[in-house]
């Protein structure tokens, strides 16, 4: 934990021996580096940021659409990351096709193929772009040299890809996210209103948030239950009082994904009344990311067989279970009939019988809607909705 708190802040490592330090001074080492970390965050900010003015365009070749030689003031871009095997990329397309056709005269949607294969060509990718067809009606180019993952990627400390970079009619970064997010994006970009300072604060907190979040949850798993050890619920009390004193130093920390998740599992185990109004809160409250709603339903899936959940808690994971689906960008990608099946079951635990049969039927009904779904699971789906009806 010390260890990865360093890297974060750039402070010298300095010898200490922790057995000889009482666990409250231990703690409070911890969030002095913490507070160190946060007057350090500037340093570790990577060389690309919002606001700067936008790398230039390398590539090897164009492969649909008009070349694009540079950024031409007065217009806006957008440069869009995929690559081949990239299936949430290949879902974002049609957005972003759409998006095209919606901004014609005003953004230009620029496609860069990166991180392709050793083994994939310049001609797979063409085949692949051509196979794509009008779902890919935007302008298409395959980097050189990895030169564009490197200046746009890397140097702006992000990671995976599909990824979206829109640059403003004067040539700076405005915005840098997921292809899902551009529609606002581009509306208040496009008529001027979007305003870049107050994003560039933004997600500089966020990313100074979650690399806190990341490095606190390495402190917290020592209280995690060890699952070699049957009946094991790891030391929750422990938890809870480090992560007041965490979130008491930084607030925004109180539902940042990794402290949410740790917060949650501990309070299922202490208190689940507690758990639950932590939880209604936790999953309408974004922080550095939006909230982790697989987070409840998981945790409440560890432990439905190791402690006396009420039926509040059940109704908490069904819940959470809804606002994932309804939050899914690509549904295509996810195993919806699966999501809808586990909230029947997470209504019956919460002895809501009609809300279970519901969430079955959907469940069968997302199925069926598939192209090539299974029998068996069909077959699965239909038994249990029949076992809600006859209970």
């Amino acid at each position: 934990m010390l260890e990865k708190l360093m890297r974060l802040t750039n402070v010298k490592k300095f010898k200490v021996n922790w057995a000889l330090i009482q666990p409250n001074f231990y703690l409070l080492v911890l969030l002095c580096i913490i507070t160190v970390s946060a007057n350090a965050q500037n340093e570790q900010s990577p060389s690309l940021n919002i606001g700067d003015p936008a790398p230039p365009l390398r590539v090897r070749e164009w492969i649909k659409g008009t070349p694009v030689q540079s950024f031409e003031k007065g217009h806006v871009y957008v440069v869009e990351f995929w690559a081949t095997w990239c299936k949430p990329c290949i879902a974002a397309m049609l957005h972003l096709s759409a998006l095209a056709a919606e901004y014609k005269d005003k953004v230009t949607i620029i496609g860069i193929d990166i991180k392709e294969m050793k083994t994939t060509s310049i001609q797979k990718v063409k085949a692949f772009v051509d196979s794509i067809g009008f779902r890919m009606n935007y302008h298409v180019a395959a980097e050189d040299s990895n030169f564009m993952a490197s200046s746009w990627i890397d140097a702006s400390g992000e990671q995976g890809i599909p990824k979206s970079f829109v640059v403003n009619a004067n040539g700076r970064l405005a915005w840098i996210g997921h292809p899902k997010d551009l529609d606002a994006v581009l509306r208040k970009v496009v008529n001027n209103t979007w305003d870049i300072k107050e994003e560039a604060a933004k997600r500089n907190s966020n990313r100074h948030l979650a690399a806190l979040d990341d490095s606190l949850n390495y402190e917290l798993i020592r209280y995690v239950r060890d699952p070699n050890k049957p009946g094991d619920l790891g030391k929750p009390d422990s938890a809870l009082l480090e992560i007041d004193e965490f979130v008491r130093h930084e607030p925004k920390l109180k539902y940042a994904p990794f402290i949410a998740w740790h917060t949650f599992s501990a309070l299922l185990k202490t208190n689940p009344y507690k758990a639950y109004e932590y939880g209604k809160t936790w999953m309408v409250t974004p922080t550095y990311e939006e909230p982790s709603y697989w987070s409840i339903y998981r945790n409440i899936e560890l432990y439905s067989d190791k402690l006396n959940l009420p039926a509040e808690i059940y109704e908490l994971g069904a819940e959470a279970y809804q606002m994932e689906i309804d939050r899914i960008p690509y549904p295509e990608l996810v195993n919806i009939p699966k999501l809808y099946h586990k909230m029947a079951d997470m209504y019956w635990h919460a002895k809501n019988k009609v809300k279970a049969i519901e969430a079955e039927q959907n469940a069968i009904k997302a199925l069926k809607g598939r192209k090539d779904y299974s029998a068996t699971d069909l077959a699965a789906f239909e038994s249990r909705l029949q076992q809600y009806k006859n209970m």
